[in-house]
């Protein structure tokens, strides 16, 4: 694909699919996605919970005609459970592919959502992946499985949530090339917030603005601010008929917080939004 076509593809100008999930870009990073995956290099996504990381690489992946075997790491994620493990099957033992293995024999996209989540011993199996080898060993058969042209690693985690136990080594994260996601400006939110869930783009303005103000309250009362998977959600409840302050309550209170004074903080920011 030539840098022009890349440059088309960024801005939107190609023929809109009907196959290809919905993304709404914010930058450079369908262009930067594209090189990586032809460059066969490894990706690192970076950007708070709820901005879009999941949507943009389901994008990506029908974008490119390839399978997409996604992971949602967790503390019990282990090495094993990428790779695969002998299982009992009619009295006998047998081999059983994991997700990356899958992947790596297949081709395609292996997304491992929230790499931090899983165990220590996952991030060393990914190296062997992550340089000019592309190879994954297999210990458990003796295999040595070298990825073809077609296989791309892709994970995302969210830098801001984690605690300083749970990131990323440095020689792990220079194996990858990164793009950091952010949540979009608010015309843009509000096109995707309007396109996602059927609601009207003047009702999304407000719901945008009330994000706004949440998110001015992250690393004060709450944790994390509003993403903007809750405002679709939000959205979606009252076009369906919800009043907008018991959808704001359901889809955007509760979800951020279980203390009592902070949620009565909220609820009153929404007041004053909604009325």
């Amino acid at each position: 694909m030539t840098q022009s076509t890349l440059s088309r593809c960024a801005l939107h100008q190609d023929p809109v699919r009907d196959d290809i999930p919905f993304y709404q870009p914010t930058g450079q990073e369908v262009a930067l996605f594209e090189h990586a995956y032809r460059q066969r290099l490894p990706l690192l996504l970076k950007g708070p919970t709820g901005c879009g990381k999941t949507r943009f690489v389901r994008h990506m992946a029908a974008r490119l005609g390839l399978p997409l075997h996604t992971v949602a790491c967790h503390d019990d994620l282990t090495a094993s459970d990428l790779t695969g493990r002998y299982l009992l099957k009619g009295g006998d033992t047998a081999w059983s592919d994991g997700p990356l293995t899958r992947a790596v024999r297949e081709g395609g996209i292996c997304y491992l959502d929230e790499v931090v989540e899983a165990r220590k011993d996952v991030t060393v199996v990914l190296h062997p992946l992550t340089d000019d080898r592309r190879l994954l060993p297999l210990e458990r058969t003796g295999e040595r499985l070298e990825a073809p042209d077609d296989f791309m690693l892709v994970v995302s985690y969210n830098p801001g949530y984690q605690h300083i136990l749970k990131t990323l080594k440095p020689s792990t994260r220079q194996r990858f090339v990164a793009i950091s996601l952010d949540f979009p400006d608010a015309d843009t939110e509000v096109d995707i917030v309007a396109h996602e869930s059927g609601l009207s783009r003047g009702r999304c303005e407000a719901l945008v603005n009330l994000a706004a103000r949440l998110r001015a309250m992250k690393g004060q009362d709450l944790e994390e601010g509003v993403s903007t998977r809750l405002l679709i959600y939000c959205a979606s409840l009252i076009q369906a008929g919800m009043p907008v302050l018991d959808a704001a309550r359901a889809a955007l209170l509760e979800p951020l917080s279980d203390d009592p004074d902070v949620l009565k903080g909220i609820e009153d920011v929404v007041t004053a939004t909604f009325g």
